[in-house]
């Protein structure tokens, strides 16, 4: 059964393109309802296969994701996931029917990003500052860069040096489905990462082929949680009262960006949004913040 799930997860990297975390995602699910339907049918005495999978054997499938206490989200997922695997499946000819079909998937609650204010975010960029490693230059490029951009924190490891333009002040990088994007950054971004790659990134370096950006202490690239675990020690040492992950600069470049006046089309292209209606959600929380000022400012809102 497996083999049916490798032959699709090759479809999706090869036609479709989907990143590395999004195959690795559809894999833990898919393996999971492999050995789902395994033991099902183990319990019947019969053989698993796809082909006897029906839409009875789908509602089993929900109800045992509830009875092991799922989040909505991560049920939802891996309800999208099995759609697809099936909706693959019956076009190879391999299942008469999707199973999932008219299957109502976990209601999922849109959650707000939660981004942290510009003092907070100058409080966190300052700290890498206060240190002349290698190590710290490295950290404060690779932070002014995530605001300066609003890159996913998988697209910033992903960098190779060639990738930075200092002299045209902008970053290429690519997104989910290799789409490729140029991102404007600003001066001061530009100069940190400038320093880092000039004078402290050759003392990274232990392979002059290496070709990545953002190098860790053995002079490979950098990896997706070794920037979380950094970024959680300056969260730490800046005294923020909340929880501050990689994609939270992401999200306060969004929030202020259109704070700022940025039209919704230019921070959907900067981001790499597919649709618009994702940029959106930032919609909600600048308007807050102008409803905010208005009532502290209006002489008949007080």
């Amino acid at each position: 059964m497996k083999e049916d799930i490798n032959s699709f997860l090759t479809y999706l990297t090869v036609e479709k393109g989907f990143s590395e975390n999004t195959i690795f995602a559809y894999r833990n699910d898919l393996y999971q309802l492999a050995s789902f339907v395994e033991e099902e049918a183990a319990k019947r005495g019969s053989a698993a296969s796809w082909a006897s999978f029906n839409r009875q054997d789908m509602l089993s499938y929900l109800l045992n994701l509830k009875e092991r206490n799922y989040a909505a989200t991560t049920a939802a997922r891996k309800v999208a996931a099995a759609r697809s695997f099936f909706n693959f499946m019956v076009a190879e000819g391999n299942m008469k029917d999707n199973p999932s079909h008219n299957v109502g998937s976990p209601k999922v609650g849109r959650s707000l990003p939660k981004p942290i204010s510009f003092s907070q975010v100058r409080r966190l960029l300052e700290q890498p500052t206060k240190l002349s490693t290698p190590e710290a230059k490295r950290d404060r490029a690779m932070l002014e860069l995530l605001y300066a951009s609003g890159m996913r924190v998988s697209e910033l490891v992903s960098l190779n040096v060639s990738d930075i333009d200092i002299e045209g002040g902008y970053v290429r990088c690519f997104g989910k489905g290799h789409k490729e994007r140029l991102i404007p950054i600003h001066e001061r971004a530009a100069s940190a990462v400038e320093e880092y790659v000039k004078e402290f990134r050759p003392r990274l370096t232990r392979n002059d082929t290496e070709r990545a950006l953002f190098l860790n202490r053995r002079g490979e690239r950098l990896t997706r949680q070794g920037l979380w675990q950094i970024l959680k020690g300056y969260a730490k040492s800046a005294e923020l009262d909340k929880e501050v992950t990689p994609h939270t600069l992401r999200h306060s470049f969004a929030t202020h960006m259109l704070s700022g006046g940025a039209d919704l089309r230019s921070v959907q292209e900067l981001l790499g949004h597919a649709n618009i209606s994702t940029t959106q959600v930032y919609t909600h929380l600048t308007t807050e913040h102008i409803r905010r000022a208005y009532e502290k400012s209006h002489p008949r809102a007080k």
